[in-house]
């Protein structure tokens, strides 16, 4: 069986100079997918055809820019499982994970395609003082313009959506590196993209290594830069220049479970089962610190503890495996090292352990030090760590002691608990009975301290991807 190829998309049309780029099927470690690897001609050439897009992008009306998002819709349903098989191998999530992916890649274009029309300003009133009576304001939202985005390995789906999706319902042309780990997923996106009557320079999408992506943070035609990834985002941020900047870095997600959640245990255990170890924990809003009330800490950790040594890693491709491989050795190298590290610092491993290559099991630790990194830092991987508290204060204090915020969850029935979270977690969301896991793909979405600053979300996006202009009309003077 021939090992397919995969162009990449410059100024909207494929080109396949070459076959350079391997993408390896994580799982087996062989090459499943060769790319077309863009030079830095074919960079610059992408970069002068967003910016020369921008006039004709903007006269396309909000109705025609619907009709693009929505034609995405109706293919990426009928390549449904095309896009899960290119998940599953370029990124080695299991394939239920990868389907529920699929379907949020659908559900984030359907909401721009929705949102493209909903683009409004509004009337001000500025009759505010003598001087400025017989004056009125009125505001419309309009595109920056051109824009980079630049998306990781861990859904290489749906973050490529939500930069892509909002940025066509405002009307910005762009050129979009997706990882060079997992590129097939924003490639086929690309496809679909082609089939559209968008002007000439709206998209490329360009599957570059990090170091040749230089151009896409610096040149100062593009307006707007998104970054999705690890630290060195604040790096790019200060290597910008006037652009602006929007930054989604990570956390090291906490949940608190209240003592009046005794008798829910069960439902509980599941949900962060689900939020600590889905795609082997390789996600920003992963559960990695669990604080649970003292009163319910013990059967909270045999639960829990009991769910995480029951759960099966290996082929993604198998409809049983829970967990797939970490994206490549070096993530692989650095967790078993900090998961050596802790417990080598105090911490107790209650299951779990190194793993073999790639695969690691599930893993809960106890005890863990506060300084130790797998406490500080993103894990970003199949690791969860228990600890007991005796008020809600401490449980507060407990997540704040981060320096990380981008979610965190609370499972409560109290009011005031939740009220206080939401008012005291320095955090960019609050999940009240659920895993801060959660996401929909129309809340605004984003963190603040190391997690980043800006918002997405489709709306949030598009507000981020647009901005105020303002009108002020005098009556006629008599």
């Amino acid at each position: 069986m021939s090992t397919p190829s995969y162009p990449f998309y410059l100024a909207n049309r494929a080109h396949a100079p070459n076959a350079d780029l391997d993408v390896l099927d994580k799982y087996r470690g062989v090459v499943a997918a060769r790319v077309a690897l863009p030079d830095a001609t074919a960079v610059a050439q992408a970069i002068a055809a967003a910016a020369a897009a921008e006039a004709p992008l903007r006269a396309l009306s909000p109705d025609a820019r619907q009709a693009v998002l929505e034609h995405c819709v109706v293919r990426f349903r009928e390549r449904r499982d095309e896009l899960a098989e290119a998940l599953c191998v370029e990124a080695g999530k299991p394939i239920k994970d990868a389907r529920g992916e699929v379907t949020r890649l659908i559900d984030t274009f359907k909401v721009a395609a929705e949102e493209a029309v909903r683009i409004d300003g509004e009337v001000l009133n500025l009759a505010i003082a003598p001087r400025t009576r017989g004056y009125r304001g009125f505001t419309r939202r309009v595109p920056v313009g051109a824009c980079s985005f630049i998306t990781p390995f861990n859904f290489p789906l749906n973050l490529v959506a939500h930069k892509v999706a909002p940025a066509i319902a405002a009307g910005c042309p762009f050129v979009l590196k997706p990882s060079e780990k997992t590129p097939l997923g924003a490639l086929i996106i690309g496809a679909v993209l082609a089939e559209t009557d968008l002007p000439d320079g709206t998209f490329s999408i360009l599957p570059l290594p990090g170091d040749r992506a230089a151009p896409l943070v610096e040149d100062e035609r593009l307006k707007l830069l998104s970054f999705t990834g690890g630290q060195i985002g604040w790096q790019l941020k200060a290597r910008a220049g006037r652009k602006k900047v929007l930054l989604e870095l990570g956390g090291n997600a906490a949940c608190i479970v209240d003592a009046d959640q005794g008798d829910r245990l069960d439902a509980i255990v599941a949900r962060m089962i689900f939020g600590a170890f889905y795609q082997s924990g390789q996600s920003c809003i992963s559960v990695q610190r669990i604080l649970v009330h003292r009163t319910v800490y013990a059967e909270f950790r045999e639960r829990f503890t009991a769910a995480a040594r029951a759960l099966r890693s290996g082929d993604p491709r198998d409809e049983g495996v829970a967990l797939g491989p970490v994206i490549d050795m070096a993530a692989a190298t650095r967790l078993r090292r900090w998961l050596d590290e802790a417990v080598q610092s105090g911490a107790t491993l209650l299951c779990g352990g190194p793993g073999e290559g790639l695969l690691l099991p599930a893993s809960v630790l106890e005890n863990v030090p506060h300084t130790a990194q797998l406490w500080r830092e993103e894990a970003f991987g199949p690791l969860a760590l228990l600890e007991p508290f005796d008020d809600f204060d401490m449980a507060l204090r407990g997540v704040n002691d981060s320096d990380y915020g981008l979610q965190a969850g609370l499972f409560t029935d109290s009011l005031e608990h939740t009220l206080r979270a939401w008012d005291e977690l320095q955090v960019g969301g609050v999940v009240v009975n659920d895993v801060p896991s959660f996401r929909v793909d129309n809340m605004p979405y984003g963190g603040v301290k190391r997690s980043g600053l800006g918002r997405e979300g489709i709306r949030a996006a598009i507000a981020e991807m647009t901005e105020p202009r303002l009108l002020v009309i005098r009556d006629s003077m008599h």
